[in-house]
């Protein structure tokens, strides 16, 4: 289905007062003493703006063509006559019992051929024809009923589109995927030069003989699985747009959004390919308990989110008060951790703060989920909490709008993702966002900023590129980034980058084939360290993972060497000028202390610099307006005072910053302007 066109206009920005609040609103679990006591906690609590029916499909219609809008209509009501705006949900995100039990085909079916069935959720297949059917009506029912109710700001279609299920292999995803082929190549002819079935006799004479990768005896076709991960992202987003339609036809003014899943750990769907089906990007944020460094992991999400809304205001839709309940042990936040969690996502972009969900249930699979109302009620830290958070947000009303700085950009390809990661490569320890998180680590600690950007994009405004383990890249995009490198940026490529078309055939005449030229260098094989074993450099950094065969032209400078054998003497890292900039090389991955030296050095050659002159362990970000002010955020993860330097007033407290964000704090900072 072809994309209905985005409003574009119709902001969801222009309805709600300041900085959004709130969560996600499920009153059908509870009756309506509680409902009506929600609406006192929520303006004490500040709460602006919530979601709503994302789960409640089988209530607004226990049975089919049998309504039941009675109470969403009260509920509705009271939140427009609290002041409180609503996303109103498609309530498509899990079919109700009757549906599974009517259609069975709409389940989900595996690779090794198991149907998931119901007492879930998410127990559907995109690309199931009668469950596209009800869905779209139910979609229709709910939007005539509520098109011209108040209180509606957004539409918030589906949920968690990929989460627990993201590959389908009944019967008629099959089909859709060979239609999804045929529409791509054209000929069966294309598709066999496409995935090069002149290999291992797997020449096909029409569409009709292909069929999903599933269980095989051995490795399966990698362009095979390359285009099933590109149609089972596209599947989704059809299905998607099929929802979207009807919410364009009866509501043409009211934008919508699904909420995504952009983190570190989550690759299902192509969120660059899907962003411009989305009125507003929305995206659901967890932390993992037990990573210590869980807040840098937040900012990389925080800042790749911002990077597939292309830098605009963005909704955090989902995080946590505290614990969640997933996990195989789940703790609850640190002190203060919630507030900072909540302000460092605003600090990358977010004009939402929202979280999972309003009140904690008392049964089911999440009631062990924190929520802003705990189990334990109001007089409980977590509550407090809550309140003093919707405090902050308020007075933070005019960082609304502002965009984050940055004069880095990490270059990001949820395709080069898929490529990368797929079997018969020359190591399973090459992972796609290890050299990337490595150094967007170390951009942190340094307080820079770095934006995720799509190989397609415009890279001019940019000193600073990092292209790190961009496997797969096609010629147009290998071409912007060698004229940026032209035009003045220090452009950095790193190990296991440009070694394949978009088809993922190999470019022949020596590695990295895309990037070559650019980085006046030669590799002839590769050489992975196997788990566990290291080699170090002549400049003493420490690397792992990888090393090469690398050959450096004579215009090409030798930074570093490896030491090890049989690679003794041969480049690590390079670097070549070009035009008014330079393209480096790495050739390996450097442990911590090595990633931090090099990012020094390319940072000075790039003549980019912190947000601030600030201590150790504080979390640096700015936002500017359109009118030129400009916000410094400075989050304190530590246990000690930091000291920064800015001058301004300091938004929380309402008073002239002192130069200090204590142990634990988050200081706002609308910066004085220039002399």
């Amino acid at each position: 289905m072809s994309s209905p066109e985005s409003p574009r206009g119709p902001s969801v920005w222009n309805s709600v007062h300041g900085i959004a609040y709130g969560g996600d609103y499920n009153p059908e679990q509870w009756p309506e003493d509680i409902r009506l006591e929600d609406i006192d906690l929520m303006k004490e609590a500040g709460v602006n703006f919530l979601s709503v029916a994302i789960f409640s499909w089988g209530l607004l219609e226990p049975s089919e063509g049998n309504y039941d809008f009675g109470w969403l209509d009260d509920v509705l009501d009271n939140l427009h006559g609290a002041g409180i705006k609503v996303a109103l949900a498609t309530a498509t995100a899990s079919p109700p019992a009757w549906l599974a039990r009517k259609y069975p085909e709409i389940l989900p079916v595996t690779a090794e051929g198991v149907r998931l069935d119901r007492g879930s959720r998410r127990h559907y297949s995109p690309s199931s024809s009668v469950y596209r059917r009800y869905a779209t009506t139910m979609t229709r029912v709910i939007a005539e009923r509520y098109k011209d109710h108040p209180a509606l700001a957004l539409w918030h279609v589906d949920n968690e589109l990929g989460c627990h299920v993201g590959e389908f292999h009944g019967e008629e995803d099959a089909a859709a995927f060979r239609r999804w082929l045929e529409r791509r190549y054209g000929t069966i002819e294309a598709l066999n030069d496409a995935w090069g079935t002149a290999f291992w006799s797997q020449h096909y004479a029409s569409f009709d003989e292909i069929i999903p990768p599933g269980a095989a005896p051995t490795t399966l076709n990698p362009g095979q699985q390359l285009d099933f991960a590109r149609f089972n992202s596209w599947s989704f987003m059809d299905y998607y747009r099929e929802l979207l339609a009807v919410l364009r036809e009866v509501t043409p003014g009211v934008p919508a959004t699904t909420n995504f899943m952009v983190s570190s750990a989550t690759k299902t769907l192509d969120y660059f390919d899907w962003s411009k089906d989305m009125d507003v990007i929305a995206n659901d944020h967890y932390l993992v308990a037990a990573d210590p460094e869980r807040e840098i992991e937040l900012a990389f999400s925080a800042d790749l989110t911002r990077g597939v809304a292309g830098g605009e205001p963005w909704i955090l839709m989902e995080h946590s008060t505290s614990a969640v309940n997933w996990q195989p042990y789940n703790q609850p936040k640190m002190p203060g951790e919630m507030l900072r969690n909540s302000l460092a996502h605003v600090a990358r972009g977010a004009d939402a703060v929202m979280f999972f969900q309003w009140r904690q249930s008392k049964a089911g699979s999440e009631k062990f989920h924190s929520a802003m109302v705990p189990h334990g009620g109001r007089d409980t830290h977590v509550w407090r909490n809550v309140v003093d958070l919707g405090e902050a947000l308020r007075k933070l009303e005019p960082v609304k709008g502002s965009r984050v700085e940055s004069r880095v950009a990490i270059v990001f390809d949820y395709e080069a993702w898929w490529a990368a990661e797929l079997d018969s490569h020359p190591s399973q320890g090459v992972k796609y966002l290890d050299t990337m998180r490595a150094f967007h680590r170390s951009l942190y600690l340094r307080g820079v900023t770095a934006d995720f950007v799509h190989p397609t994009v415009d890279l001019a405004g940019y000193d600073l590129i990092l292209v790190c383990t961009l496997y797969a890249v096609t010629d147009e995009a290998a071409a912007s980034i060698a004229a940026a490198a032209h035009d003045g940026a220090t452009v950095l490529v790193s190990y296991f980058s440009g070694i394949v078309d978009e088809r993922d055939h190999v470019r022949l005449g020596g590695y990295p084939g895309a990037f070559r030229e650019l980085l006046g260098i030669r590799t002839e094989e590769f050489h992975p360290l196997f788990p566990g074993t290291s080699t170090t450099l002549s400049d003493g950094s420490v690397g792992s993972v990888w090393s090469e065969h690398v050959r450096a032209a004579d215009s090409t400078e030798v930074v570093a060497t490896f030491t090890h054998y049989p690679l003794d003497g041969v480049p690590a890292l390079t670097r070549r000028a070009t035009g008014a900039g330079s393209a480096w090389y790495l050739a390996t991955l450097p442990d911590a202390d090595g990633i931090d030296a090099l990012t020094a050095r390319l940072l000075d050659e790039a003549k980019v610099t912190s947000a601030a002159e600030a201590g150790a362990g504080v979390e640096l970000s700015r936002r500017r307006a359109a009118d030129g002010r400009s916000f410094l955020f400075a989050i304190n993860h530590g246990r000690e005072d930091v000291t920064v330097k800015s001058d301004g007033e300091e938004l929380l407290s309402g008073a002239r910053f002192s130069g200090v964000v204590a142990a634990g704090a988050v200081a706002v900072i609308a910066e004085d302007p220039p002399n």
